[in-house]
């Protein structure tokens, strides 16, 4: 039965749609000029709310300060700096060849703007996983409507009292609320809808898009693989791979969420960790200040599950009421094991034993593609060899989720983990239609193009096209 907030959540809704719809009808947002203008702004807010923002983030999952700006802050700000310094360039038609079957003529693409823009940002990095996406759409010229997560309740506070600061609604707004909140925007047609989260959730974006025929970006998951090779820098990797596992608490989704790695330095690997492990949190994380927790009481309790009944190496430790998982290692764990078939999306590595690469590239093949791949080793056959045999979003040779940090990389995941990229100049791609436009002269007007068909005719586009 619709209760009376349900009908008012849908009215406010489809009147800020058309509130957007008219301002984007204007053209105000097609001007570089402007949206550059925008921009800046944006950037300037930014780094006055430093801290605001940096509470926020503390105070919904614990998030260090370094580490809060090291994964929200500072990618925003380099985002934004890199669309205010190339926004002109981009937004430029670019000219293309033009063949000479065609000739004389020109031939160009024009990025324009979709025009609403709908972004639903998850709760795991709230504020980068809101600005990201809201950089690219007016990057190129659009308006939007940003959904926040009602699990990162300060967070979304924050960004939308920053963003109501300097925005219009009919420009940019922000909206709150849960399940029923999200269902009715995506009953609403948009112009572009962007959607960061699970697969689960993803499915139905796609599927109230597709009412539409609305395209699309799905930003999603999966389980993505680390493997460590017998050649491996063990020291590094372990400090490595303990980074790009632990930061955030595990909650990242292009974490290393599954360990392959050869009996011949297993033990070794799982010592190093361990010692880094202490090195970064200490010998009892709970009390260290580096260390995030886990983002609501639903996620705490199916982690910790996914612990119950496995080989733990280290760790193992958890806290209800501090929402407190230890960084925690899994041993012998099974293809068929629990936490090995879901996103584990928390600090918890299960470790694999395998023969061979072979036998990694094996089973990363058997599960569905991952976000992110990660490969340690300096045999550059084997770099080689695992790159071309599997497929995955990204990844990283040596480290762990630096991919993500290059502004100038595309990121996107392939499969069930997601559709299409961004980042950088990506996002503005994202956001943009490429209208391709040929403009023809009229100083030549072959009249072999047009009936009745002469032999000559065929003979000259076999020379023109063939």
């Amino acid at each position: 039965m619709t209760n009376r907030q349900d009908i008012a959540d849908d009215l406010r809704i489809t009147d800020l749609l058309q509130k957007q719809r008219s301002f984007f009808s204007t053209g105000t947002t097609k001007a570089a000029k402007f949206r550059k203008e925008q921009l800046r702004n944006l950037r300037n807010k930014i780094k006055t709310n430093e801290q605001p923002i940096l509470d926020a983030l503390y105070r919904d999952v614990r998030k260090p300060p370094f580490e809060a700006f090291m994964t929200e802050i500072g990618p925003a700000l380099e985002d934004l700096k890199d669309a205010i310094r190339h926004i002109e360039k981009w937004a430029a038609p670019t000219a293309v060849k033009t063949p000479l079957s065609i000739f004389p003529a020109r031939s160009r693409v024009y990025h324009d703007p979709y025009g609403v823009a709908l972004i639903i940002s998850p709760w795991n990095y709230p504020f980068n996983l809101s600005m990201a996406p809201l950089i690219g759409a007016l990057a190129a010229g659009n308006c939007a409507i940003l959904k926040t997560s009602p699990l990162a309740p300060n967070t979304s506070s924050v960004v939308k009292d920053l963003l109501g600061s300097i925005f219009p609604e009919e420009y940019v707004a922000l909206v709150q609320g849960h399940r029923t909140v999200t269902k009715a925007l995506l009953e609403e047609r948009f112009d572009y809808i962007f959607f960061t989260g699970g697969a689960t959730v993803g499915k139905a974006v796609y599927q109230a898009a597709a009412k539409y025929l609305t395209p699309v970006t799905l930003e999603l998951g999966g389980k993505s693989p680390c493997i460590v090779a017998d050649d491996a820098d063990i020291d590094i990797t372990a400090r490595r791979l303990a980074w790009g596992k632990f930061v955030n608490a595990g909650q990242t989704c292009v974490a290393p969420d599954y360990l392959l790695v050869g009996n011949r330095v297993k033990d070794k690997l799982f010592r190093a960790l361990i010692k880094q492990i202490e090195q970064f949190y200490g010998s009892d994380p709970r009390k260290s200040e580096h260390y995030a927790r886990i983002i609501s009481d639903n996620h705490f309790d199916r982690v910790s599950r996914l612990i119950q009944g496995c080989t733990v190496v280290t760790g193992g430790q958890t806290d209800p009421a501090d929402r407190y998982i230890a960084p925690t290692i899994l041993d012998d764990v099974k293809l068929d094991a629990p936490v090995m078939q879901e996103e584990i999306f928390g600090p918890v590595l299960p470790t694999i034993t395998v023969d061979a690469i072979d036998e990694s590239i094996e089973i990363v093949n058997s599960l569905p593609k991952p976000l992110s791949l990660y490969l340690f080793t300096e045999d550059s056959n084997l770099k080689k060899k695992v790159l071309n045999d599997t497929s995955s979003g990204g990844g990283c040779i040596n480290d762990t989720l630096l991919h993500v940090g290059n502004v100038h990389l595309p990121f996107g995941g392939v499969g069930m983990s997601g559709i299409g990229a961004y980042h950088g100049k990506e996002s503005f791609r994202t956001f943009s239609h490429r209208k391709s436009i040929v403009e023809k002269s009229r100083w030549l007007d072959n009249s072999v193009r047009y009936p009745p068909y002469s032999r000559y005719g065929i003979k000259l586009l076999r020379f023109l096209m063939g």
